[in-house]
């Protein structure tokens, strides 16, 4: 895989190119490619939240589990679409809670790319999908590889609100230094799960809070 990554992240991340894991899903999608299966993202949308967050602007995680599946959905961005694509469930279930928590309007886009330019890392744990197979890619390698661009976040940074919606991302916490890190935990936004404690968690404005606290720029978090 021709990886090219933003900067600063480079710096970081090199080592983790060099571990058998990342051999391995390159190789895994090598052999994709030359089956002619659909993968999304695009390649030049694989690393698409390491290029539009630098390291050293990043403030806020928010933890996905893989991308869209659907044609045109996947963006390397978690939770969001590009521009003009139907707003998927779970974003909408975001965007509902944005406008209770701040009152913020409802949007019409579905991309995020503003969240990620002030420093929110939307990353999903795994990178790539085959087409309309959720889950396709989850035991090629990534997982070891964003557990580890975890580890570096709360190991190389502090202060960084860590948003874990759901008991996939829950399980991520053991990663992540609480002593110097804020952890906010919700349900996933799903529909099938929202009502059960994502709805009501006031996560937008309580991490807004912590950044004020500390001395960083709170998110504008109309996209």
């Amino acid at each position: 895989m021709d990886v090219k990554i933003e900067a600063s992240w480079k710096n970081v991340l090199t080592p983790l190119f060099d571990k058998p894991y990342f051999s391995q899903i390159t190789a895994h999608l090598k052999t994709e490619k030359a089956l002619k299966s659909s993968i999304y993202p695009k390649g030049n949308l694989i690393f698409n939240a390491f290029e539009q967050t630098p390291f050293d602007k990043l403030q806020v995680v928010i933890l996905g589990q893989d991308p869209y599946h659907n044609p045109g959905q996947a963006m390397g961005l978690s939770f969001s679409v590009p521009e003009g694509v139907k707003i998927p469930p779970s974003l909408v279930n975001i965007y509902k809670e944005l406008n209770k928590d701040i009152g913020m309007p409802i949007p019409i886009t579905g991309d995020l790319t503003k969240w990620a330019k002030q420093g929110v890392l939307l990353l999903n744990a795994v990178l790539t999908v085959r087409a309309n197979e959720p889950a396709s890619h989850s035991k090629i390698g990534w997982m070891d590889f964003t557990n580890d661009v975890i580890k570096i976040i709360s190991d190389q940074k502090k202060e960084i609100v860590f948003l874990l919606w759901g008991n996939f991302a829950h399980q991520k916490q053991v990663l992540i230094d609480a002593t110097k890190h804020k952890i906010l935990k919700a349900a996933h936004p799903s529909p099938l799960s929202a009502h059960n404690g994502f709805f009501g968690c006031k996560h937008f404005s309580s991490t807004n809070i912590y950044l004020a606290q500390h001395g960083k720029t709170p998110i504008d978090w109309m996209p």
